[in-house]
């Protein structure tokens, strides 16, 4: 009976050993390759030398990563390091993390660095196909420590951090995006007359933030970008928002192949063609909603127009007051008149006390891409009604 019990324990071990192996081994090079079909159905290319597993950290080395239309031009990246990974049911693969190793690149006295580069949540499709969500590249995170381009041993532009976020929702995303601590050096800018521009605008330093917000519907393909904002100290806040439909999963698969069969074509003339008319193709499939750029005014619209007024001989608010009268008559050569009106009291009510100035778009209903063309083509001046154009200032 005993050795009976032996034999049994012995079986069910080498079953559970049989069952469990495959599950267990990490193929890590057909983990990188089906990673570079996805990167490559969006124009980049990934190569590496080798995979190796150990547990569920799958190390890639020597990879360097180009894009398809600069063939021989590549970026050696060195090694990359996928942990917590995991095969997912019908090929494709999960990762915790993926991390970067640090960027250092130096040419002629220019340098480039990048750190702490992390991408979370990682989901690496077995079919490429762009056909579904699951057919798709998709991470939950991105992140990276200090960015910063160095010129001559000073730091001409400099970025605090990026952190990049992706939640799936019914259906779609919400996804965000913040740029911290963004910092740019001008004070080396060598054209005089641009150079005394920055100087007595007080832009010799800028000193900022980039951010961004918005969602996606896939099935619908109804893309809502409500903030695309730039705010700098000094300065203000520029943001732009808009509103489309028709930019499905069907649609971005029609544009990756059209840009595809372009590039192969080495009659560049008639490949620029043949995309033109595949642009105009797709843009039928596209639908306008609503659009509107924002501008918060930090003080460098006075500084602007003293600035300017100098230069002219007179003050910032002799300017202002000729700005008031110039803009109409300029306006007005563009036979808009409900328009011409609009930006006549915006302005005034801005220069008089600069705070904000919008435009917004929002027809009354989704407007055709076509029609819009059409209207630029055939009859500019109602463009305007067409879009529903609004300009307001200080609200």
């Amino acid at each position: 009976m005993k050795h009976l019990r032996n034999f049994h324990l012995m079986m069910a071990s080498t079953a559970f050993l049989t069952l469990a192996g495959p599950a267990l081994a990490l193929d890590g090079a057909d983990m990188m390759k089906k990673l570079s079909a996805a990167a490559n159905a969006g124009g980049t290319v990934i190569t590496f030398e080798k995979a190796e597993v150990d547990g569920d950290t799958v190390t890639a080395t020597g990879v360097q990563v180009g894009f398809a239309n600069l063939p021989g031009d590549t970026l050696k990246i060195g090694d990359l390091t996928f942990e917590g990974v995991e095969e997912k049911e019908g090929g494709g693969y999960y990762a915790k993390t993926l991390s970067f190793p640090d960027v250092d690149l130096r040419q002629e006295g220019g340098r480039f660095s990048a750190k702490e580069i992390l991408f979370t949540g990682l989901t690496i499709p077995a079919n490429a196909t762009g056909e579904t969500l699951d057919d798709i590249l998709l991470y939950e995170t991105a992140s990276t420590g200090p960015i910063a381009l160095n010129i001559k041993g000073k730091d001409v532009f400099a970025i605090e951090g990026v952190e990049a976020n992706m939640g799936r929702q019914d259906g779609g995303f919400a996804y965000d995006a913040n740029v911290a601590g963004f910092k740019a050096d001008l004070s080396e800018v060598e054209d005089a007359s641009a150079k005394e521009a920055i100087e007595k605008l007080g832009l010799t330093t800028l000193d900022g933030t980039m951010t961004m917000k918005g969602s996606w519907e896939v099935e619908s393909g109804k893309v809502v970008l409500d903030e695309y904002a730039f705010d700098f100290k000094n300065v203000g806040r520029l943001n732009f928002a808009i509103d489309f439909s028709g930019y499905t999963l069907g649609f971005i698969k029609s544009l990756q192949e059209a840009v595809k069969t372009a590039e192969a074509n080495p009659n560049k003339e008639e490949a620029n063609q043949a995309a033109g008319l595949a642009m105009m193709g797709l843009m039928q499939q596209l639908t306008f909603n609503s659009a509107s750029i924002r501008f918060d005014d930090a003080s460098i619209t006075k500084k602007a127009l003293d600035y300017a007024g100098a230069k002219q001989g007179v003050t910032g608010d002799e300017l202002a007051q000729s700005l008031k009268a110039l803009v109409p008559m300029m306006m007005a050569q563009l036979n808009m008149p409900e328009l011409q009106n609009q930006i006549s009291a915006a302005l005034n009510t801005y220069l008089d006390g600069p705070k904000s100035l919008t435009v917004r778009a929002a027809p009354e209903k989704p407007v055709p891409v076509p029609m819009i063309v059409g209207a630029a083509m055939g009859a500019p001046n109602t463009i305007p009604t067409v879009l529903g154009v609004k300009v307001s200032a200080n609200d």
